[in-house]
């Protein structure tokens, strides 16, 4: 049985679950180089999706899509929402669930079935719908370890949309309990801080803007300015006045609504006024309360529910935090911990295919890795590249010995917002000033990190607690003693944001380069970053690689293109632009 997860809005694309296995899931800005965070403009797309995967679309068995916003000037049913597209260019206002529960008592696996309502290419097709939270919840949870082994799991939600709200999932019973809200600030306030505080603070007139187009359409005040803020953070201490100021800033200033946020950063930053300290330290320190906040409450809501020693799971795009992600860990407050490498939208096509698994088949997990996304599309290489044959252990020596960055493409790309091997930008660790040169091609601030991807076995020597991580989704230390033989993969304040890579990884090549470049080298990792345009989605083929023409190699399938006309000139770290471009 065919399940096709469908997510039109922001961070579109689509998932398909054969029986309980992920099959693929395409993420629209992983296609033809979209920018980042496109939706679904024409509902045709989904067709070719599918084609592209050798699945024609008359052989699904079930269509789900994943609910969004209700505009209640443009529907009078609020169970159901409105999603204004496209259908082989006409527009069309398609039907879907709501975003989240109106109730703790409302049963998030009630799904909204809609016969013969789906246009594509002159069909019409059956789909259903689940509310968007819904898609989070299951995204995470048939996921995770604990679903394979049948076992129940707490499931926090906290996305730019919804309070951070706790749920109880028992895959027995096939069930989801909703548990409540932890506290009453939505995920957009790690993005909306930033408009207050640090390198994209915000004019007046600007926020007002901002706030307008949340009421219109839903928008969120930018969605990749969140990741950027965790980063310049790094540069900030905490401000214990400030610290211990801000509960009672919350508490004043609280009030159910969608402005609440900026309420409360207006508070701080009256308060702040008074007091010495940086932008970052004022970051970090409202970092550190909601981190406080999200620990305290779980441990008040575990309290109360006196369970044994449960999971627990993280979803929404807050669950991309690394620090919050170590912190709760840490706790030891649960069994084990599990966040997915798509907790953000990128999950919910794969989230509305599992509650079609879910309500349809006896399954409540799913068997997947992270290397399902788009293949690389055939391209022909433009003039000014050389081609020759170059084996992984090849491409081992030239990172070592040319020290120069390599755009490095495998396989099918992985899902999710982290570039874990397969679609990267790699270098070798060992200069202090290859940070500065990778952040510089990629047109990056100065004070962004590079993520290290390591061997398995080694992360524990290099890396505190070193434990495994695959998918870049928690914070390690640099231990002391390797500081200065990898230092363009420490941050600022000593941290990394490690990925581990284990020898039966489902990406076999980073895996092998991995290992020939220690055995070259001594150092068991290399420097990793997204392969992509500024603003666009990972590249699609060879031939974008070269055209973005900022370094001088790009390998794909034992082969390495070689920049020779107008070559890039690398010294010392420091990148000689060859154009102006």
């Amino acid at each position: 049985m065919t399940f096709c997860g469908i997510k039109i809005t922001h961070d579109g694309g689509i998932a398909l679950i054969e029986n309980n296995e992920l099959i693929f899931s395409i993420e629209l800005e992983k296609v033809n180089n979209n920018n980042r965070y496109a939706g679904i403009s024409d509902l045709s797309e989904i067709e070719e999706l599918l084609n592209s995967k050798g699945y024609d679309i008359n052989e699904i068995d079930h269509f789900i899509v994943d609910g969004w916003h209700i505009d209640r000037s443009k529907t009078t049913t609020p169970i159901h929402s409105i999603i204004e597209t496209k259908s082989s260019g006409k527009p069309i206002a398609l039907q879907v669930s709501t975003y989240n529960e109106e109730s703790l008592k409302e049963n998030n696996l009630n799904a909204n079935f809609f016969k013969d309502a789906l246009p594509i290419n002159g069909k019409n097709f059956t789909y259903s719908s689940y509310k968007h939270v819904t898609g989070h919840v299951l995204s995470a949870y048939c996921a995770s370890p604990f679903a394979a082994k049948k076992e129940d799991s707490y499931v926090l939600v906290w996305d730019g949309g919804q309070y951070p709200r706790l749920y109880y999932v028992n895959p027995n019973s096939k069930k989801i309990e909703n548990k409540g809200t932890l506290f009453f600030l939505t995920g957009t306030i790690y993005g909306i801080m930033g408009h207050y505080f640090g390198p994209y603070k915000k004019t007046e007139t600007e926020r007002i803007e901002d706030q307008r187009q949340m009421t219109l359409n839903g928008f969120f005040g930018g969605l990749s300015i969140a990741g950027k803020i965790m980063s310049y953070m790094g540069e900030g201490h905490i401000n214990h006045d400030l610290l211990n100021a801000l509960p009672q800033l919350y508490k004043s200033n609280m009030e159910i609504s969608v402005f609440f946020e900026h309420k409360f950063c207006k508070a701080v930053e009256a308060y702040t006024k008074n007091i010495s300290c940086t932008d970052a330290d004022v970051l970090l320190t409202i970092h550190t309360y909601l981190e406080q906040m999200i620990i305290e409450k779980l441990q008040k809501k575990l309290k109360k529910d006196a369970y044994a020693k449960a999971n627990f799971c993280f979803a929404g795009g807050s669950a991309l935090n690394i620090k919050w992600n170590s912190s709760i860990r840490a706790t030891n407050l649960f069994k084990e911990v599990f966040v997915p490498p798509f907790p953000n939208d990128s999950g919910s096509a794969i989230g509305m295919a599992c509650a079609g698994m879910w309500e349809h088949t006896n399954h409540s997990h799913i068997t997947w890795n992270p290397y399902v996304g788009p293949d690389i599309k055939k391209s022909e290489v433009p003039a000014g590249w050389a081609e020759t044959a170059c084996s992984l252990e090849d491409l081992a020596l030239l990172l070592h010995h040319k020290n120069e960055p390599v755009v490095f493409l495998s396989g099918c790309a992985e899902i999710g917002p982290r570039a874990l091997g397969n679609r990267s930008l790699i270098a070798a660790a060992s200069s202090p000033d290859m940070k500065a040169c990778l952040n510089r091609v990629k047109k990056r601030e100065p004070f962004r990190p590079v993520a290290p991807i390591c061997l398995l076995e080694d992360a524990a020597t290099i890396f505190d607690p070193g434990c495994e991580d695959p998918y870049m989704l928690f914070n390690h230390d640099v231990r002391e003693d390797w500081k200065d033989k990898v230092p363009t993969i420490c941050h600022v304040d000593g941290s990394a944001r490690l990925q581990t890579v284990a020898p039966d990884c489902a990406a076999k090549e980073i895996r092998i380069l991995l290992e020939a470049y220690k055995k070259i080298s001594g150092i068991p990792l290399l420097c990793n970053t997204s392969a992509n345009y500024n603003g666009k989605g990972f590249f699609a083929d060879v031939k974008t690689a070269c055209e973005w023409g900022k370094l001088n190699y790009v390998w794909n399938n034992n082969t390495l293109y070689t920049k020779v006309t107008n070559p890039t000139i690398f010294n010392v770290g420091q990148v000689l632009e060859n154009s102006n471009s």
